[in-house]
């Protein structure tokens, strides 16, 4: 039954305000900020339009019999964009090219990759085949809007490359079918930086866009993945999800919790904006998990915990330690010091009891501003030594 439309549009609403409010929860460094303010930052292209790309000059190739250099292609929103051919490789049946992922200015760990596409001809007439070679990781888990056992081609550069070949290969498909592999030779080494293997996405990296661009810094790309996160750990199953905030809260997470791989999900800087997406969800639990410096900021309130752009408040700090009872003394050191993990260490050298669980008490409260009490909300905090040295409501 289609939904009514207000049904619709109070969900774009909700979905507009999240974006809004993962969009105020981004802090950039100074530098990247001031370039962004004046325009200079160099937009990219994704995956998904080398993707394209590589297949219609590829396909070109193929018939006309001669190489190509550069290619223009159409993007979702039908603007074009015009990409260089690093490699071409063709006979009467078969051609190969491949393109040079850029990412522009943006952090992007597939920047420089090679994006290859293979083509051929079938005997299936009309049929466009589009598969995932060595490097395109495989699903292997529900949850991601894509079927398992299929190639990570997300559905836009799946239309892209379908377009492409019905465009360019017209008359051949009258009489041919068409045979498109997409492979990135060193996909299988790069998706260990990416959150794919936790997905279940297993041999190689994804095949992305939704509008064939790459924006400098957009929240988009890390919101998308949170919820995609959020969306697998609920396709398996489970209604108990970890959110960390950075690599090694979320390695110490993942120990010393016992939770599914799937069910720890990195939300960064996004504290808010991930624990009311568990909200809508539908998870019933969320463990807060990370050390002192992003806790405290969580703890203040400040829903952005980026290092250069939430700075920890020393007074806020030495007053939860007057909450536990301090000296003057020991308020007064910790007002002096240098860092939150500075904090820590003038903690632990003056055996102040419950600090940490303060701290910890705290963040669930703001996050529990967030959710409307909708969702159970614990917080630990790990040392860096991986021990954990704070806890709230449950003692660990």
């Amino acid at each position: 039954m289609r939904k009514p439309i207000s049904t619709l549009c109070s969900s774009q609403l909700v979905s507009d305000d999240l974006e809004k409010l993962a969009e105020a929860e981004q802090s950039l460094p100074p530098e990247i900020e001031e370039k962004r303010r004046k325009g200079l930052l160099r937009t990219g292209y994704t995956t998904g339009t080398c993707a394209t790309a590589a297949t219609k000059a590829a396909l070109v190739a193929m018939i006309t019999k001669k190489p190509v250099k550069e290619i223009t292609v159409t993007l979702p929103k039908d603007n074009t964009m015009t990409l260089s051919i690093k490699d071409c490789q063709f006979d009467g049946n078969s051609a190969q090219c491949v393109v040079i992922k850029y990412a522009g200015d943006d952090p992007d760990v597939t920047n420089g990759a090679e994006i290859v596409s293979t083509v051929s001809w079938t005997d299936n007439i009309g049929a466009v085949d589009i598969d995932g070679g060595k490097g395109v990781g495989r699903v292997t888990k529900p949850g991601i809007g894509l079927d398992i056992g299929k190639p990570a081609i997300n559905p836009t550069p799946m239309k892209m490359i379908t377009n492409v070949v019905n465009e360019v290969a017209s008359e051949q498909l009258k009489n041919n079918g068409v045979k498109v592999v997409i492979s990135v030779p060193k996909g299988e080494e790069l998706a260990k930086l990416t959150d794919n293997p936790r997905l279940g996405i297993l041999g190689g990296i994804s095949i992305l866009g939704t509008s064939g661009i790459v924006l400098p810094y957009s929240t988009g790309s890390f919101t998308a993945s949170i919820r995609q996160g959020l969306d697998v750990a609920k396709a398996m199953g489970h209604d108990t999800v970890a959110l960390t905030t950075g690599g090694r809260s979320d390695d110490f997470a993942r120990e010393f919790l016992k939770l599914p791989e799937h069910c720890v999900v990195q939300m960064g800087d996004f504290a808010a904006y991930s624990v009311r997406q568990a909200a809508l969800k539908g998870m019933k639990k969320v463990i807060i998990a990370g050390f002192i410096g992003k806790l405290s900021k969580m703890a203040m309130g400040v829903k952005q915990t980026h290092v250069k752009g939430s700075h920890v408040d020393m007074e806020f700090l030495a007053s939860v330690a007057k909450e536990c009872g301090a000296s003057d003394d020991l308020v007064n050191e910790i007002r002096k010091a240098n860092t939150a993990r500075h904090v820590s260490e003038i903690i632990m050298e003056y055996k102040l009891s419950g600090y940490f669980d303060k701290v910890c008490e705290k963040v669930r409260a703001v996050m529990n501003e967030h959710t409307k009490g909708q969702v159970e909300i614990e917080c630990v905090m790990f040392d860096f030594d991986s021990k954990v040295i704070g806890s709230y409501p449950h003692k660990i």
